[in-house]
């Protein structure tokens, strides 16, 4: 049975905090023979004190979603500013509209 480096990358915290069972330490430590990146990444958050995240090293498919998730909020926030900024537009318009119109009973 192969194991996926995903499986792995879950198992990382309870490896890190040393309160993984034996079987699966040993299955992480097996593995990492194999991933020396993945055995470098171990190697430096063992030696911290307090491990926030485990990073996970970027794939070209996790770099397209990250990519494609940023296009996305800034299409988002384009929109919400034009719209805001047609609003106040109109906003202004009506205004100087609504003075125009109080003037010209005036000017007649």
């Amino acid at each position: 049975m192969e194991i996926s480096r995903n499986t792995i990358i879950d198992l990382l915290p309870l490896y890190i905090a040393d309160e993984a069972s034996p079987e699966t330490r040993h299955l992480i430590e097996l593995y990492l023979k194999n991933d020396p990146d993945l055995a470098e990444i171990v190697k430096k958050l063992s030696a911290s004190e307090i491990p926030n995240e485990i990073p996970i090293p970027i794939n070209k498919e996790r770099e397209m979603e990250a990519y494609e998730e940023a296009k996305l909020q800034q299409r988002k926030y384009v929109i919400t500013l034009v719209g805001v900024i047609a609003i106040i537009f109109l906003i202004m318009m009506a205004a100087a509209l609504g003075g125009l119109f109080l003037l010209l009973p005036r000017i007649w």
